[in-house]
């Protein structure tokens, strides 16, 4: 995966399209490899997508937003995802969520300005009796509160400061 801000290249999009069918029923396709091969979808990407398969941008980028599994922006350098299945919705997932939001500063769905994190709201994570759960760069955070999370997220931030020269 390139970093984030790089550009998409014609080459990138050459070599995915010959992977991939380059008619219109090859769009959910090209671009999953596309999102896979850069983090997320951007826009110049798509209008690519959609110039080669002859589609209006705008066809492209209804599909991008019609399928939840496609991100228009890149993800922070830590995913923060909470679990909001059944058992982790009925032990508290949502006051979780809010209590991350809080903290992070940033809305479900949402990369920081610096990129440090993102957040995203998931239907489960398969760990049922550890509810509810936050799963930080696929590190699973069990039976969280609200009280939890400042502290869940300590080590990420200590990584992410600019270590000092002594």
């Amino acid at each position: 995966m390139k970093e984030k801000g790089e550009e998409f290249s014609a080459e990138e999009l050459s070599a995915i399209l010959e992977k991939e069918s380059s008619e219109r029923n090859g769009l959910i396709p090209i671009l999953l490899e596309t999102q896979k091969s850069l983090g997320f979808l951007p826009k110049e990407a798509m209008e690519k997508v959609a110039h080669v398969l002859g589609m209006k941008p705008i066809d492209v980028w209804g599909v991008a937003t019609f399928y939840n599994q496609f991100r228009l922006t890149p993800l922070g350098k830590n995913h923060v995802k909470v679990c909001m299945g059944t058992a982790c919705h009925l032990a508290g997932g949502s006051l979780v969520l809010g209590a991350l939001e809080r903290e992070l500063q940033i809305k479900v769905g949402e990369t920081a300005a610096d990129r440090s994190f993102s957040l995203e709201r998931v239907a489960c994570v398969g760990c049922c009796m550890l509810a509810p759960v936050v799963v930080i760069k696929e590190k699973i955070y069990p039976k969280m509160s609200p009280f939890k999370v400042e502290e869940s997220l300590i080590p990420y931030r200590q990584e992410s400061k600019p270590r000092e020269k002594g």
